[in-house]
């Protein structure tokens, strides 16, 4: 597994680097093909090409991940694949290279692969726009989810996860000279300042909603009334129901100075994943891995589109280590082998039920 996760960690894969990413895929496939078999194929799309693997006959469990990392390239030289003191350091051992090479050796440990499903996204990182449909295709098609993201703290699997989005405020106002006609200009600057205000009253902490605007922009000169201003709000959701009231109130966000105009773009994209999709499937893991603990999380994954449908879905079946998206990212290594065969357990228990 260690050698396979080199393999993989050493093929760069920043999302949106189509090249990387083709060699990424390349990659993947050939580790896939030589453990498991049979034909990985390269599913073509404008955000890279995903991977697409079957066990043959009916589907019944879909192995879900990703092979694009943040990292751009260059980081493995600074920060090269590393193993020592039983952890594995490198650009995307946790998130979630090594969690694909343990689902891939989970499954070579069985004897029948029949109605197993793997598919390796090459978008998840920036939203998943050119690869969802088909998530939600084969995930609809196989009827159960395994997905291999890292693990949340202390190896407990993921089995709720908060729907979250991005919106983008953007306020027009009318330029003028800050000194000489202040009152003749309409303050784009301003007018975000009312938003940013009511925009934060829209989070209910209690039920899980946090609204955090991230990232603001506005004026040119600093004798200039400004013209235009832009706020980034980071949105995060328990229930559907909190995803649609958050989603009516940013298109209903109404300008406080007269001429202001307001405009609004963005939604939750990745809906909730609620704990009730992961219960069945975690009931079992727990039976394979007494001790195991469940656990809900703020991140998303591509899971909150499975779940979304339906599907049964369990999430943070991958690494157990931590520093996803940082430079301490880590593997543990003692962890490896237990979660290799327990989504090889899951997958017997799942075609056996």
């Amino acid at each position: 597994m260690i050698e396979d996760l080199r393999t993989l960690v050493e093929v760069e894969s920043p999302s949106r680097d189509l090249d990387a990413l083709r060699r990424s895929a390349e990659t993947v496939a050939g580790v896939i093909e030589g453990r498991l078999g049979g034909r990985a194929e390269l599913v073509e799309s404008e955000g890279g090409p995903h991977v697409h693997w079957s066990g043959g006959g009916t589907p019944r469990v879909l192995v879900l991940g990703h092979h694009d990392t943040v990292f751009p390239l260059g980081t493995l030289a600074r920060r090269p694949f590393r193993v020592e003191d039983g952890r594995v350091t490198g650009p995307g051992v946790f998130d979630m290279l090594g969690g694909l090479v343990q689902a891939v050796h989970g499954l070579a440990a069985l004897e029948d692969r029949s109605g197993v499903e793997i598919l390796v996204t090459a978008d998840e990182e920036v939203g998943s726009h050119f690869s969802r449909a088909l998530i939600e295709e084969r995930a609809l098609a196989c009827g159960a989810v395994l997905v291999v993201e890292g693990a949340a703290d202390g190896g407990a699997v993921k089995t709720g996860r908060k729907g979250c989005g991005t919106f983008e405020v953007s306020v027009a106002g009318r330029a003028s000279h800050a000194g000489l006609e202040p009152a003749a200009g309409v303050n784009a600057l301003v007018e975000a300042a009312h938003q940013v205000l009511d925009i934060v009253a829209l989070a209910r902490p209690g039920v899980g909603t946090t609204v955090t605007p991230t990232v603001a922009s506005a004026g040119t000169l600093d004798n200039v009334v400004p013209a235009e201003a832009t706020v980034v709000v980071d949105v995060r959701v328990e229930s559907a129901g909190e995803k649609e009231r958050i989603e009516s109130a940013f298109a209903s966000l109404a300008p406080h100075l007269d001429e202001a105009v307001i405009t609004v773009q963005g939604g939750v994209g990745r809906p909730p994943m609620p704990e009730s999709a992961a219960a069945g499937l975690f009931a079992v893991a727990e039976r394979l891995l007494p001790g195991l603990k469940g656990r809900a999380v703020g991140g998303g994954s591509d899971g909150n589109f499975t779940a979304a449908l339906g599907v049964p879905t369990l999430d943070g079946l991958g690494a157990v280590g931590g520093g996803a998206h940082a430079d301490h990212e880590y593997l543990l290594v003692a962890s490896m082998a237990e979660r290799a065969n327990l989504v090889g357990g899951l997958v017997d228990a799942i075609r056996k039920a």
